[in-house]
């Protein structure tokens, strides 16, 4: 249980961008959303998890509020560290395009996607008990 639930969703909503480069292709560089969203970038993923939460800086201190324990913690420490990793190779000012098709981007991806699993396998396991 989180003290946050929404902002539980809205980051596994992120993380679910990340790890889906058919949806980075059509979203961040075609503009084309599904229902329901009306912009999207790598940007306001970036935004959300580095400035809007402290899970780039102390993942550790995002347990109880938006992540649940310490694996969560750890996946997302790893999700980070491949952001990091990207900006560090390009720097922060290049476009979407110029991220995901970095070889750099396929860490962020593989990170995002097994910290989505993760989290994902967890809230399915609580609707079971």
């Amino acid at each position: 249980m989180v003290k946050y639930p929404k902002m539980r969703e809205e980051l596994l909503e992120i993380l679910r961008s990340l790890a889906d480069r058919e949806y980075q292709h059509k979203a961040w560089l075609e503009s084309d959303y599904p229902p329901g969203i009306e912009s999207d970038s790598f940007d306001e993923a970036v935004h959300f998890i580095y400035d809007d939460t402290v899970l780039a800086e102390n993942p550790n201190a995002a347990i109880g509020v938006i992540i649940e324990d310490e694996k969560e913690a750890r996946l997302m420490s790893a999700v980070c560290q491949a952001i990091d990793l990207v900006f560090e190779a390009l720097g922060t000012g290049v476009s979407d395009e110029e991220y995901i098709k970095s070889s750099e981007w396929t860490s962020v991806v593989e990170a995002a996607l097994r910290a989505l699993q993760g989290m994902e396998s967890k809230a399915q396991e609580a609707v079971k008990v």
